[in-house]
């Protein structure tokens, strides 16, 4: 809880702070990388810095802490902090990086706010920094204990035992432990870290879900190629798709991500909405489900630019039709000869019936998850009962 002397001068300069805030991240990453280019080069997407969509997530998780501490003291964001507690702990952040963020986050506001930046003023901000940071370090520390790892030790070395093409831009890649280990047990909708090092000597590092069904010894990872051009958007999918083949290595992480079934789930009804690649938490929700022969009503809704573009359709079908109370719908925007009228076009909710006490996940483009969410909203779904995954920066608070 944020004192109250902090919390009176944190109010009083909110809207000068969230005004620049986006101007303060972007100063911040300039220093922040001018300092340690290891960390861009090694940590950070560039990609996501190329797009400013790092330095606008930034802006909106440290503007909607503040706005929480002073709005409503006795409640703490704790779903913003476990999404990006996993994060970190895919990452293998540790405690220290925190102290590297603070010095460069601090000269950045002082550089931004000049002599509005008064003793109380940065007392009481640095007070949001530390209540938000040391969250989040509690929240890894515990992560990285129910791995079994210290701190930061999350990566091993892994190899590919076969891939194949799912469609024109999506391979799954089947993965085992190089020193012959067990896989690391997960929990359905997780995902991990994959580091690849790229032929400028950087080793960039992206997330992607696990599927497949349960097995000792292997994990799956379905991944798009994103075509980025000439920039560094979609250089780690590109890289995987061209350059990585059974017997070749790979650094990936122990799973981790919070979008993960609940304690309901044995009598709700669910609802398992996706777009595009995203569909891959999707279909180890089914697995699981399916496995468990989980017996109350699933609704599938995925929506995508045609069916040769659909990852995994089949086994999206498939696995939705195991189950007892299963039933799949899929909007297609160029969909084949016979597919229903309906089902053309954005996924639309509008026709589908969402029993009472549904339970919602969601992943797939932000503009997609925003108008599902609304939708089901409209339908009666309770905000708690809607959960979501973003790969990438969470955009989602930037946007309110």
């Amino acid at each position: 809880m944020l004192s109250e002397q902090s919390t009176a001068t944190v109010r009083a300069t909110l809207p000068a702070v969230g005004a620049a805030i986006g101007d303060i991240a972007d100063l911040f990453y300039e220093k922040l990388f001018a300092a340690h280019p290891e960390l861009l080069r090694d940590l950070f997407n560039r990609g996501n810095q190329a797009a400013a969509t790092q330095q606008r997530a930034l802006a909106g998780s440290v503007a909607a802490f503040a706005t929480m501490l002073v709005e409503h003291p006795d409640t703490r964001p704790d779903v913003m902090l476990s999404r990006i507690a996993h994060k970190h702990a895919s990452l293998g952040v540790t405690a220290a990086q925190y102290e590297v963020v603070h010095t460069h986050l601090f000269a950045a506001v002082a550089e931004v706010l000049g002599d509005a930046v008064t003793p109380e003023v940065a007392a009481a901000w640095d007070e949001v920094y530390w209540l938000m940071a040391n969250a989040l370090i509690a929240v890894e520390d515990r992560l990285y204990a129910e791995r079994g790892v210290a701190a930061g030790q999350v990566w091993q070395e892994w190899e590919v035992a076969g891939r194949t093409a799912e469609t024109a831009d999506a391979t799954t890649f089947r993965l085992r432990p190089a020193d012959g280990a067990p896989a690391p047990a997960f929990r359905p909708g997780q995902y991990v870290s994959v580091q690849v090092e790229l032929p400028d000597g950087a080793r960039q590092i992206r997330q992607y879900s696990l599927s497949g069904a349960p097995d000792p010894a292997l994990r799956s990872i379905t991944v798009k190629r994103v075509h980025g051009g000439d920039g560094p958007d979609g250089e780690v999918s590109a890289h995987l798709h061209t350059q990585v083949h059974p017997g070749d290595r790979l650094r990936v992480s122990l799973p981790y991500g919070d979008l993960t079934l609940g304690a309901p789930v044995g009598a709700a009804p669910l609802l398992l909405a996706s777009a595009g690649i995203g569909c891959t938490p999707m279909l180890s929700f089914l697995e699981h489900l399916a496995a468990t022969g989980h017996d109350a009503p699933v609704t599938v809704v995925h929506g995508d630019r045609s069916p040769a573009d659909h990852a995994l359709r089949h086994d999206h079908a498939r696995l939705t039709a195991a189950l007892k109370g299963g039933a799949a719908h899929f909007w297609y925007e160029h969909p084949e000869a016979g597919h229903p009228a309906g089902r053309t076009g954005p996924v639309d909710l509008d026709g589908l019936t969402v029993a009472p006490g549904t339970h919602a996940y969601l992943c797939g483009p932000l503009p997609f998850m925003r108008a599902v969410r609304t939708q089901l909203l409209a339908k009666g779904v309770p905000a708690a009962d809607i959960h979501y995954e973003v790969f990438g920066p969470d955009l989602w608070l930037a946007q309110d």
